[in-house]
């Protein structure tokens, strides 16, 4: 006798189809279960004598629900997990204990729905010998979406290997105050950018076959003060215009779901507010992915609700389909027995969770094949010197100083950032096996020549105004031919670091902690530390030449320089390869071709100095400039590049067909090849539903040009270039006169005006 094999069993089915037969034959509890993702993922294994065994925690969880919809960080490790070498799960383990799980919800639950393995990809998976790349402040610097994608596949290609199926990835934050924290985290304080990178990070992702989770949705740059989950002040107008454009594109883009954000819009929490997750989202954009709540944010509804199970219903009332190691969503089941929420909503949320798994094909296979072996972590690591290479932005340059003499006869290399990998790989870090990676003294070792003798001096710890050992640092700067003095921030956490419930870090004023960055280290005050600023005072005064070379998860207030400096690089937490990276800068083996992705300030009390304010024409302050230390876009060469003015192929356009072609000339003067990141901007003369901003940066191009020669950057100029936000807070192409602008940085372009008239009658 044959038995039916049930629909939702069918791999030929239509995926509608499979959800449906699935969720007729579900108990409540059942549905409930898919909705939670409660369990901390590493409380889910311990180890034993003969390698790794499921617990009996994870057993009961499973067996709670009769399932589980996800499992989060099966194989995170780091200091708040606790997980480390000695306990956790390299790449052979992981995948072994992933598929643990998998034949434990399969093979024990009574539908044997999969469940979805979800982990953290800040920048590489984070776990054991997971490839870490550089910080995503760092991606945004190279401008170069196309190999930021290159390596977000080989990452995803790695966690999909060890069993996961869902990434993690902030992309969504903008750095709109550099005090916050977590600015590391951003691609950029611009819109534009931001959506060309998250393009990326989904496409990359896709490649592999992995989901992507897009964090934070919505405006959680924004918050007061640049305070971790604070307060946010933003319209509706600003939300669109600036904070939304990411989210747009990574949704286009296929991303399988976006994380609420723990601020507030309008006054109501991202995670129960029904305008952005239900109206916005999936009305008006038509997204039909899964929505993720932010670790432990619905339980912080209760003191909204009064009690956990309302607040449950908020949060799925509004259109959070997945929790995160809440307890209130558990008690969903309770919340339509009550009649706080209906069956069709928890349907509708269950849905999408199942949407994903069939879509990933999770029925079929729910234990991965065999994935890329060693040489595609070489690989990846590779990509990732890359990005760290093409990250590195020379702010300043005088004097001739760089590229570095392989003929030095002395380098002292100095500073506390300048012989610390742990100090250049960021926040959201696995911990490091010893030896791996390559610091900036070891980089310059390594680059200089055979006669070259490099001395190292700590100088200073990296916070806190000691400078007991200033004097040794100067007297070895005062013997050498150059100083390159490494200074900057770190987000290296450590065992002895405090943490909230959500893993964000726990600092209070005053108190000693080694970190300046990362999630819940927020800065008042963003110029270096007292020591690190007497110790470049101190080696700069004895008149060897300096070079500084800024390891940073956010840009540093940079005030004019007291004492001659030659030359400062920003290296944005480069990487566990970044030693080596930095120094082939430094030597001219590579050209530096990072551009800012940010403004830097002159000091927190010029704040915000992000370069597309609106255009008010405000004259500044009365006893200091208020223009940024270094402005978006910033990026200086070894060479000289000259620009031409900007031609259009067209003056006059209707908004019916916006479409022209702009070009500028740009010729290599100097003697060095030259890598030139060309930028197209759009700055609104008259017209619009709104006042203007400065400009707005649409458009960006590479060219590679060898000494003497000029060649054309070409942009092509459509709806999507001249859009922007209507009185209806849709995109739409407004009729008035703009400014197409080109140049090497936001406070250096050139422009051509354009007109955009109501009818195509008018186009000339």
């Amino acid at each position: 006798m044959t038995v039916a094999v049930p629909r939702y069993r069918d791999p030929a089915a239509p995926v509608p189809e499979r959800v449906r037969d699935l969720l007729g034959r579900m108990t409540l509890a059942e549905k409930v279960g898919q909705l939670n993702q409660r369990m901390y993922g590493w409380h889910a294994y311990e180890r034993t004598p003969d390698g790794h065994r499921l617990t009996d925690a994870f057993r009961a969880e499973v067996a709670a629900f009769d399932g589980m919809g996800a499992l989060y960080g099966l194989q995170r490790a780091d200091a708040w997990s606790g997980v480390g070498f000695g306990e956790g799960l390299d790449a052979r383990d992981g995948a072994l204990t992933a598929a643990a799980v998998q034949r434990h919800v399969v093979d024990g639950t009574r539908l044997g729905i999969p469940v979805l393995l979800v982990e953290e990809m800040p920048h590489g998976h984070q776990a054991l010998d997971g490839t870490v790349l550089p910080v995503n402040l760092a991606a945004g610097a190279t401008w170069d979406p196309e190999l930021y994608a290159d390596a977000v596949a080989g990452a995803a290609a790695e966690l999909r290997a060890r069993g996961a199926h869902v990434a993690l990835v902030s992309a969504l934050d903008l750095v709109r105050d550099p005090r916050w924290g977590r600015s590391e985290e951003c691609f950029a304080e611009d819109p534009y950018l931001a959506a060309r990178m998250t393009e990326a990070l989904v496409a990359g992702a896709r490649r592999a076959g992995v989901a992507v989770v897009l964090k934070h949705f919505a405006g959680q740059g924004a918050t007061v003060g640049g305070r971790n989950s604070a307060a946010t002040e933003l319209g509706h107008r600003e939300l669109h215009e600036i904070h939304l454009a990411a989210a747009r594109a990574g949704v286009a883009a296929g991303a399988a779901g976006v994380m609420a954000a723990y601020n507030e819009f309008d006054g109501v929490p991202c995670v129960a507010n029904r305008y952005l997750l239900t109206g916005l989202l999936r009305e008006e954009w038509g997204f039909d992915g899964v929505v993720m709540a932010d670790g432990t944010a619905i339980d912080r509804l209760v003191r909204l609700t009064g009690d956990p199970v309302s607040a449950a219903a908020m949060a799925l009332d509004a259109g959070c389909d997945l929790s995160l190691w809440d307890d209130c969503f558990p008690r969903l089941g309770e919340a339509v027995d009550r009649g706080l929420v209906s069956g069709r909503a928890l349907d509708a949320a269950v849905a999408r969770v199942l949407t994903l798994k069939f879509r990933l094909g999770l029925f079929e296979r729910p234990v991965p094949e065999a994935g890329p072996g060693p040489g595609a972590a070489r690989e990846l690591g590779v990509l990732g010197e890359r990005i760290a290479r093409a990250s590195v932005t020379l702010l300043v340059h005088e004097g001739g100083a760089l590229p570095l003499s392989r003929a030095a006869r002395r380098i002292a290399v100095l500073g506390p950032n300048a012989d610390s990998v742990a100090q250049q790989i960021g926040d959201y870090t696995a911990p490091q096996r010893p030896g791996d990676g390559v610091t900036v003294l070891e980089g310059i070792r390594a680059a200089a020549g055979p006669d070259t003798e490099v001395v190292c001096a700590r100088g200073c710890e990296l916070v806190g105004d000691d400078v007991s050992r200033v004097a040794e640092a100067a007297r070895l700067a005062a013997g050498a031919d150059v100083a390159v003095l490494v200074l900057g921030g770190s987000s290296a956490r450590t065992p002895d670091t405090a943490f909230e419930a959500n893993g964000a870090a726990v600092t209070v004023a005053g108190a000693p902690s080694g970190m300046t960055c990362g999630e819940g280290v927020d800065l008042a005050d963003l110029s270096l530390p007292p020591a690190q600023r007497a110790l470049l005072a101190a080696v700069s005064a004895t008149g060897t030449p300096v070079v500084v070379v800024l390891v940073q998860g956010r840009p540093h207030a940079l005030p004019e320089f007291e004492a001659p400096v030659r030359a400062v690089l920003s290296a944005w937490y480069p990487g566990p390869q970044g030693g080596r990276a930095v120094a082939q800068v430094l030597f001219g083996d590579a050209e530096p071709r990072g551009r800012l992705p940010v403004s830097v300030p002159r000091s927190a009390a010029h704040l915000p100095v992000f370069y597309h304010g609106k255009d008010h024409r405000y004259r500044g302050y009365v006893d200091q400039r208020a223009t940024p230390r270094y402005a978006f876009g910033h990026g200086l060469s070894y060479t000289s590049v000259e620009y031409g003015a900007p031609r259009l192929s067209r003056t006059r356009v209707s908004v019916d067909a916006p479409r022209l072609t702009c070009r500028v000339a740009v010729r290599n003067t100097g003697a060095r090849p030259a890598d030139e990141t060309v930028q197209l901007y759009v700055r609104r003369l008259s017209g619009g539903a709104t006042w203007p901003r400065v400009r707005e940066l649409r458009g960006f191009a590479r060219l590679r040009l060898a000494p003497g020669e000029r060649a054309d950057a070409v942009f092509e100029v459509d709806a999507e270039t001249l859009a922007s936000v209507g009185r209806d807070l849709r995109l739409v192409v407004e009729p008035g006169a703009v400014e197409l602008e080109t140049g090497p940085a936001s406070d250096r372009t050139r422009g051509v005006r354009l007109e955009i008239t109501d009818s195509e009658s008018n186009e000339t």
